[in-house]
């Protein structure tokens, strides 16, 4: 540790300070984006999508995106999740906003994401943008395992209580069913 601390606060031949941290500017962004479930096989199911990240390999994570001016959060869930899944759907209920931290571009972003729950009511997975190279239906406990981030899985968890505690539509009315059972 020696060399180290003798060379702490000496300009490199950067003229960099050695030991100092970059400062990076801050920003806020926001997002909305919702859990979109559906009954079948007596199940609930949900819809989760994958990226490919170059630092992370693949990336599964909920539909979700940045709003275009004007638009309030909910239009932004609704058009965002029919684009990244090839559904339309209607939201149900507003659920609760998750936070995080990243830095892009020599800034460091504090991101909030508004979630709501929806139910599908009619296009096809098939359907769905080049934001996601895969979009399957899960289970409840499958989301658990598979998304890449621990807030969303915390947010699966708290949209999963709420769903047990509501009374699944009836096979015959199909409210929720956009495709056949998986």
């Amino acid at each position: 540790m020696g060399p180290l601390r003798a060379l702490r606060g000496r300009a490199s031949t950067s003229g960099r300070h050695i030991g100092a941290v970059a400062r990076l500017r801050a920003a806020t962004a926001t997002s909305a984006g919702g859990i979109v479930i559906r009954h079948a096989s007596g199940r609930a199911w949900l819809v989760v999508g994958s990226r490919r990240r170059e630092r992370d390999g693949w990336t599964w994570t909920l539909p979700k995106g940045t709003p275009k001016p004007g638009e309030t959060r909910e239009q932004t869930a609704l058009r965002e999740v029919a684009e990244e899944t090839g559904l339309e759907v209607r939201i149900t209920a507003p659920l609760d906003s998750i936070e995080y931290w990243f830095v892009q571009s020599g800034h460091r972003i504090h991101k909030t994401v508004h979630y709501f729950l929806m139910d599908p009511i009619g296009g096809d997975l098939a359907g769905h943008d080049h934001e996601f190279e895969q979009v399957r239906w899960v289970t409840f406990a499958e989301a658990g395992s598979l998304l890449t981030f621990e807030t969303e899985r915390a947010l699966v968890a708290r949209a999963a209580a709420i769903v047990e505690a509501t009374p699944s539509p009836s096979p015959a009315t199909g409210a929720r069913s956009a495709e056949a059972a998986p």
